[in-house]
Parts: structure tokens; C-alpha cells; sequence
């Protein structure tokens, strides 16, 4: 009798356990909900998808030219004298076109001539690239000390291969614009707060495809042509394609995101909406006006702080280990198959980490999100500074130290797309319109550029004083780790702010909702 009763227990109590079932499962991998959400998750993924697709194209495209011609020390001298005039000229004239157009408008007007100047670069000025560049021995001619080392011979390399110079600059201006305006300026304007939470991750898992599907059509078709014009051709073709359907998306996501939500994209990016429902225009800005405003938001400035602490530690470490890739793979075609394979590497990596942290953000909150890629990195740096220390005197060390700064470079941006550009991205929706417009363009293409180029700036100095950025590795060692640390007590103190302005944003939705209800 007591034996059937125990039995009976266990039975009961077995019965009464949870089962995993498929509900449970495609809430945690998949927590989005109903056919309307689902087919706004599809086309707003869509377009990052594909801007993700012509991002990788475009860099790994960008790297060979510049790093195979001219040598890895080029990129500190171009984000210098190249990208950040050229990303605080952007700004300032995408300033002006906020003002003047529609959020529509304002879409294509930046998004369509970058496409259109990697057509002409691929059908006119790389096949006369010979007639336009000049002889290194001119250039070398009118620099001091003829430019035989040093700092002094990269600028020579630089202004020699100008046209690749200037893809590179276009193609890091697209690399800001691209995520940080097109996409996300126009996500941050239709995704609210408690969508964002389950979208945004997903939208890295997504995009994670893209360097995925990039890596390998730049290995297994562009890097296969007989020659680098020839893969310039393919790779070309490729992007527009990527071009063509970030517009179709971008349009279908508009029209569905005006019938089922209610959002409208055609006023003027730099309007709000009255009291009585016009839209009104805010004042122009000058860029000066510009910065002001960004330096007068304590928030806005510790959301700049991560912005700049990414591009100032990522740009110390790259530079290095693509140097050493030259290295071991001087010739054009081959450097751009490696870089293809670490592309898919970076997009199948992001996949799997978000495949399992989808809930990082949701349930441990939005700081452990903010502060994971600044710890990984951190982590994961040293042995790739022990092992440049230790000397790169032979094959097999100069393996070893591609090897380990390809896992560190890897794994940095898996964490960067997986959590970082989320966090960050979630951080300025509780902000006003002119704050998201406005110190979001400031930070995002500015700040990143200013971040990128102040450790270009370093380095420039370092490799003055060293040579080049290899013998310099201590001192990069030291400046990387103590810009690590500020990032991280950035997105600490920012943390606190997030969740004040969420609930008190949260308290307004509710105080106009019921103000609404009494009318």
C-alpha cells in the first residue's frame, strides 16, 4: 500500500514538472508575436540585412586596396586627413538636409550617391587608375627627406595610390551613415521601447547573415578572378544589388509601418508635432550650434563616450593585426580571401552568440549588455599583446599572432553587433525628436569618426617615433587598456540614466494617454 502510494507521488510530481514545449522554445529564440509584428521585424531586418551586405563588401573591399598598396599604417593617416574631414563635412550638410527634407527624402538623398559613386569608381576611375595615379619617385620628390621611411614614406604611398585612398574614405563615410543613420535613425523613429527590447537583438542575428553570405561570394567567386580589376567588377555588382534592395525595403517598411502603426516617414526629420497636430518646423542649427547641444546633455554625452571608446580601442588593435595579415599575405587576391573568410567568420560568430544571448539585454538588463564588449575585449587583447612582445622573428610567430589577433578582432565585433550597437541604439529612444535627430547624426558619424581618428592620431605619432605601429606595441598596450576602462565607467553611469528616462518617458505615454481619453 505504501509502495503504490509512493509510486503515485512520484507520478504526480513528475507530471507536475514544466515540459519544454515548441511555445517555449520560439519564445526564447523568437519572441516576436502575431503576423503584423512578424512582417514589420522581416522588412525593418531586411534593410539592415542588406546594408550589412554592401558594408562588408565595401570594407574588405576598402582594406585591400589601401592595406596591399600602401601598407596597414595608411589607415592612420587617412581616418586623420580623409574620414574626419570628410565625416565632419557629412554632418554638416545632413544637418541641413534634415532640416530641409522629409525622413523619406532625406532616406534616399543619403543612401543613393554613395551607391552611385562605388558604380563610378568600378567603371571609370579604377580601369584609369595608372594614368591618374602619380610615380611614387615624383611624390617622393616633394616630401622632406625624400620620403625613404618612417611616417613620412606612407604619406608617399598614400598620395601615390590617391584613388584607392578615396574609396577607402567614401566607403568608411558609408560604414557610420549606413547603420547609424539610415538604419537605425529610421528603426529608433517606428520601434518602440518594448518591441526594441525583443527586435534589436534579432536584428543583429539577422544582419548576421550578411557577412556570412558576403565573405563567401568575395572567396568562392570575386577573389577568383583572373585579376583584382576583374574582382573589383564582381564585387561591384554585388553592392548595387545590396542598393537596390535597401531602397525596395526601406519603401515596403514605410507603407506598412503607416498602415498598421499609424507612423508617417514624409515631415521633415526635424519637426515636431503641435498640439493641435501640424507639424511644426525647430530651428535650423549650425554645426557649431550642433556640437553645443551635444556637449549640454550630460546623457547624450556618455552615450558619445561608448561611441568613442569602441572606436578608439578597436582602431588600436586592427591597425596591428592587419599589418601583420600583409604580412603573411602581401598579394592582393589572397588578402581579400582571408578577409573574406574572417567576414562569414564575424556574421556566423555574431549568429551563434546571439543564437544563445538573445535575452542578455531582456533579463540581466541593459548595463551587463552595455559593458559585455569593453570586458571581452579586454580579455581577450592580452595574449595578442604578449605575443607581438615576445617577437615576431619567425613563421611560426608571425602565424601565431595572425591567429590570435584574428580571434581577438573576431570576437570584439561579434560582441559590438551582438550588444554593443544594440545597447547603444536602445539608449536614445527615450530622447525628444531634436535629440535623436540632431545629437544622434553628431554622435554617431562625428563622435565615431572623432573616436577612430583620435587613435589614428596616436598611432601617427607612434609610428613616427617607432617606425611603425609593431615596434610601438607597448605604448598602444598602455592607451588600450586605460581607454577600455573609461568605456566601461561611461556605460556604467549611463546605465542609471536609461532606466530614469525610460520611466519617466514611460510616465508622459500614460499622462497623455488618459489626457486623451478625458478630451
Amino acid at each position: 500500500m505504501l509502495a503504490n502510494t509512493t509510486t503515485e507521488s512520484n507520478a504526480t510530481t513528475e507530471s507536475a514538472k514544466p515540459k519544454w514545449t515548441w511555445t517555449d522554445a520560439r519564445r526564447t529564440l523568437f519572441p516576436i508575436y502575431g503576423e503584423k509584428e512578424v512582417t514589420k521585424f522581416l522588412l525593418i531586418g531586411s534593410i539592415k540585412f542588406f546594408i550589412i551586405l554592401a558594408l562588408t563588401l565595401t570594407r574588405d573591399t576598402k582594406d585591400t586596396l589601401v592595406v596591399t598598396q600602401c601598407g596597414a599604417e595608411a589607415i592612420a593617416f587617412l581616418k586623420i586627413y580623409g574620414v574626419l574631414p570628410a565625416a565632419t563635412a557629412f554632418i554638416a550638410l545632413y544637418s541641413k538636409m534634415s532640416d530641409a527634407l522629409g525622413k523619406t527624402s532625406l532616406f534616399y538623398a543619403t543612401c543613393i550617391p554613395f551607391f552611385t559613386f562605388f558604380c563610378i569608381f568600378d567603371l571609370l576611375i579604377y580601369p584609369n587608375a595608372d594614368r591618374l595615379h602619380p610615380s611614387l619617385s615624383a611624390v617622393q620628390a616633394i616630401l622632406p627627406g625624400n620620403a625613404q621611411s618612417g611616417g613620412m614614406a606612407v604619406l608617399a604611398s598614400i598620395m601615390t595610390h590617391w584613388t584607392s585612398a578615396l574609396f577607402y574614405i567614401v566607403s568608411e563615410i558609408y560604414s557610420s551613415v549606413s547603420v547609424g543613420l539610415l538604419f537605425w535613425q529610421f528603426a529608433n523613429d517606428v520601434v518602440p521601447v518594448d518591441q526594441a527590447k525583443r527586435f534589436y537583438p534579432l536584428f543583429a542575428q539577422m544582419s548576421g547573415l550578411a557577412p556570412v553570405l558576403a565573405g563567401q561570394y568575395v572567396v568562392r567567386y570575386a577573389s577568383k578572378a583572373p585579376d583584382f580589376g576583374s574582382s573589383m567588377h564582381r564585387l561591384t555588382a554585388a553592392v548595387t544589388f545590396a542598393g537596390v534592395m535597401i531602397c525596395f525595403f526601406y519603401n515596403a517598411s514605410v507603407k506598412f509601418v503607416a498602415q498598421n502603426d499609424g507612423i508617417g516617414m514624409s515631415s521633415s526629420s526635424a519637426a515636431t508635432t503641435s498640439s493641435d497636430g501640424q507639424k511644426k518646423k525647430k530651428p535650423k542649427m549650425s554645426m557649431m550650434e550642433s556640437i553645443k547641444f551635444l556637449a549640454s546633455s550630460q546623457y547624450l554625452r556618455f552615450i558619445a563616450a561608448l561611441v568613442l571608446g569602441y572606436g578608439l580601442s578597436i582602431n588600436f588593435t586592427e591597425v596591428m593585426w592587419k599589418s601583420l595579415v600583409k604580412k603573411q599575405y602581401p598579394n592582393p587576391l589572397d588578402y581579400q580571401r582571408f578577409m573574406g573568410n574572417f567576414s562569414s567568420a564575424v556574421g556566423l560568430s555574431t549568429c551563434i552568440v546571439i543564437l544563445f544571448g538573445v535575452h542578455v539585454i531582456r533579463i540581466l538588463g541593459w548595463r551587463v549588455g552595455a559593458m559585455a564588449t569593453p570586458a571581452i575585449m579586454a580579455l581577450l587583447s592580452a595574449p595578442f599583446f604578449v605575443c607581438i612582445l615576445a617577437g615576431l622573428d619567425s613563421p611560426t610567430r608571425l602565424h601565431l599572432a595572425v591567429i590570435l589577433g584574428t580571434i581577438q578582432s573576431l570576437l570584439s565585433k561579434t560582441s559590438k553587433y551582438a550588444l554593443f550597437d544594440p545597447t547603444t541604439q536602445m539608449a536614445y529612444i527615450p530622447l525628444d525628436d531634436d535629440s535623436k535627430v540632431k545629437g544622434k547624426a553628431a554622435i554617431d558619424v562625428l563622435g565615431s569618426r572623432i573616436g577612430k581618428s583620435g587613435g589614428s592620431l596616436v598611432q601617427q605619432v607612434l609610428v613616427f617615433s617607432f617606425g611603425n605601429i609593431i615596434n610601438a606595441a607597448p605604448a598602444v598596450g598602455v592607451i588600450f587598456y586605460s581607454v577600455l576602462f573609461a568605456w566601461m565607467s561611461a556605460a556604467n553611469k549611463l546605465s542609471h540614466l536609461f532606466v530614469a528616462q525610460t520611466e519617466m518617458d514611460k510616465a508622459n505615454q500614460k499622462m497623455e494617454k488618459e489626457k486623451a481619453k478625458e478630451e
